[in-house]
Parts: structure tokens; C-alpha cells; sequence
């Protein structure tokens, strides 16, 4: 589990593809790859990965196809940043939401706005999930978003404004910006979403309820 407060960013240094998966290598700084072990649990821009292999200045995670396809780590390729986060300490303050590391599907960026100093931006998605081969009832699936509500992009906690259906923006302040990769998403970035889990099991409950 997760809070979508990103820790650091590591930089891809190595990709191998064996069979359907993908081994992708990180280079990330030497304070937070030497808290890691073999077998701990990392979001990934959002996606929960597992540390294979450590270096003193890389580690190795494994994504499998199912990953891949639903996640945008399929497009990193060698120098892409990613936003990183290791799993939240039982004791840990919730700055952000509960982020399971579960991507629902991605999203892309169509809009980018300045607004002295911040940033606002549109992503537009899928509401039914089936670009992302989960369709099973749109958003009474919890493919939604509310206003003032949280969705994890990237990896990072962010709270919902201009809530439409397919579509919602974010307000992102300069220190987001400069340290997660919101500082390269532009217009047709594709980014990794998932919604919050109360909200989806809500909408859950209230599908089984009508039925």
C-alpha cells in the first residue's frame, strides 16, 4: 500500500524483454537504492513492482504483459524518469490517499495550462476501461472521478478539479513539478491512472445493489 507521495525519481538505465515480460533496470540515488532489499515492494509511476536484483546504484523490477498493457511502462524506454515510492510504514502519517499500486488503465494529457507559477492539466480516459481491457460497466466500475476528490497519476496523489466524465484536471505546484515527472508530461503524454479504491468499491456495491 501506498500514500501517492513520491519519494524520489529514478532515471531507466537498461530494458531486456524476456518472453512477454520486460526487466527494467533503475538508476536511482545511492540513499534511497541502499534502503531497498530484494522482494520490497516499489510504485513505479503508480504501478507496484517487486526488486529483483540491487546494485549500490541500481535495482531491477519485472513487469509482466498484463502490466504492461495496462500501465504506460511499456512506453519507458532507456532515460525515461519515473516516479518512484516505497510501500507506506503502518506508522507512517497518510499525506496523501490510500494507492493500492494498482493502475485502472492510462489516461493522456490534452491540455497544459500555466497559471502563475502552477500548472493545470487535462487528462482525458477511457470511462467504460475498455481501452484497457477491464470493461465491466463503465464508471458504475468506479472509472470515475468526483470533484475535490483523489486519483493517483503517476503514482502521485493529486486531488480531482473539473471533474467530467472521461475527463478531470489537476493543480500542480512548482515543487511537484520540479520533482516528479510532471515536469515532462505535455500534451499526449500518456499517464498512469487509478481511482480511488473507496469510490470503487462504492460504485461496486451499488451495481450488485441494483442487480
Amino acid at each position: 500500500m501506498f500514500s501517492g507521495i513520491v519519494e524520489r525519481m529514478a532515471r531507466v538505465a537498461e530494458i531486456r524483454t524476456e518472453q512477454s515480460n520486460k526487466h527494467f533496470t533503475l538508476e536511482a540515488p545511492a540513499d534511497f537504492v541502499g534502503q531497498l532489499k530484494i522482494d520490497q515492494s516499489v510504485s513505479h509511476n503508480g504501478v507496484c513492482l517487486t526488486v529483483v536484483q540491487l546494485t549500490e546504484t541500481t535495482y531491477t523490477v519485472t513487469a509482466m504483459r498484463e502490466t504492461l498493457v495496462k500501465s504506460n511502462l511499456g512506453g519507458l524506454k532507456v532515460g525515461s524518469w519515473v516516479n518512484l515510492e516505497r510501500s507506506m510504514r503502518p506508522d507512517a502519517l497518510l499525506d496523501g490517499h490510500i494507492v493500492q499500486g494498482h493502475v485502472d488503465q492510462t489516461a493522456v494529457c490534452t491540455r497544459v495550462e500555466e497559471a502563475g507559477g502552477s500548472w493545470y492539466y487535462t487528462f482525458e480516459y477511457d470511462p467504460t476501461g475498455a481501452a484497457s481491457g477491464s470493461g465491466s460497466g463503465g464508471s458504475a466500475a468506479g472509472m470515475t472521478t468526483v470533484e475535490k476528490g483523489s486519483v493517483a497519476v503517476n503514482g502521485v496523489s493529486l486531488t480531482v478539479v473539473n471533474s467530467r466524465e472521461g475527463s478531470f484536471q489537476v493543480a500542480i505546484i512548482p515543487y511537484t513539478h520540479d520533482n516528479t515527472n510532471f515536469r515532462d508530461i505535455e500534451v499526449g503524454t500518456v499517464v498512469n491512472l487509478e481511482f480511488d479504491i473507496i469510490g470503487k468499491y462504492i460504485a461496486r456495491l451499488m451495481k450488485n445493489h441494483a442487480c
